[in-house]
């Protein structure tokens, strides 16, 4: 199938299920592109994650719009983004050209009474796996789950006294305590960089007058 076809379709699929916005499509975008498709790793979903939350428009949008630039350009992210938006959009057409107060239809506002327990448990999924992820990756084990017991108790807090704080505040407060763990070398960000006691152990196991082999210069000179 042409990329271009693929991109569209299969984010086409995602947006006929957008009940409850683009936190319950995360999961949906992971086992599509990720599990499935393998366009992007789990690295890259959690980055795109938090670039778009933190940039103009919803979420999912802007997470197709990356996939599909990173696999065609330009015309990639085009099909993506129209894939993602079209369904919702013939739909709430619909709805609203033909249907006269449908969420007032008894066996409507039923089902979506169920759909709303599904959004909380795709949104639970898909942050139980990017913290499962985030775990693996980190060099401070510890600070990744002070990271997110502080953030929930956060949330939970603000939802109990109705508190209006920005989303984006609270980024900006993660990332300020992520940088502040790696000026006080508690983090490692260069990957493969060796610490202080990793370079003295490389410095002991290699002296002058040994080679890899574990045979003396002194004899090989000989």
């Amino acid at each position: 199938m042409n990329i271009l076809a693929d991109l569209f379709l299969t984010f086409a699929k995602i947006g006929c299920f957008t009940f409850g916005g683009g936190y319950a499509m995360i999961a949906l975008i992971t086992d599509a592109c990720v599990d499935k498709k393998k366009w992007i790793t789990h690295d890259d979903m959690m980055n795109v994650t938090v670039i778009a939350e933190s940039t103009p428009g919803p979420i999912a949008i802007n997470c197709a719009t990356y996939v599909g630039y990173k696999q065609a350009g330009f015309a990639g992210a085009l099909a993506a983004t129209v894939g993602m938006v079209l369904p919702s959009f013939l739909i709430v057409f619909g709805i609203s050209r033909f249907l006269d107060n449908f969420l007032e239809i008894e066996w409507v506002a039923k089902a979506f009474g169920g759909i709303r327990i599904a959004v909380g448990i795709l949104i639970l999924d898909a942050g139980i796996t990017m913290f499962k992820k985030m775990r693996q990756k980190a060099k401070n084990k510890r600070f990744a789950q002070v990271v997110v017991a502080v953030a929930f108790l956060a949330m939970i807090a603000i939802n109990a006294f109705s508190l209006r704080i920005s989303t984006i505040v609270l980024m900006l407060c993660g990332a300020l305590a992520g940088l502040a763990v790696m000026a006080g070398g508690g983090g490692d960000c260069s990957g493969g960089a060796k610490g202080p006691g990793q370079r003295k152990e490389a410095a002991t196991s290699n002296k002058p007058g040994e080679a890899s082999g574990g045979i003396k210069e002194s004899g090989v000179s000989k």
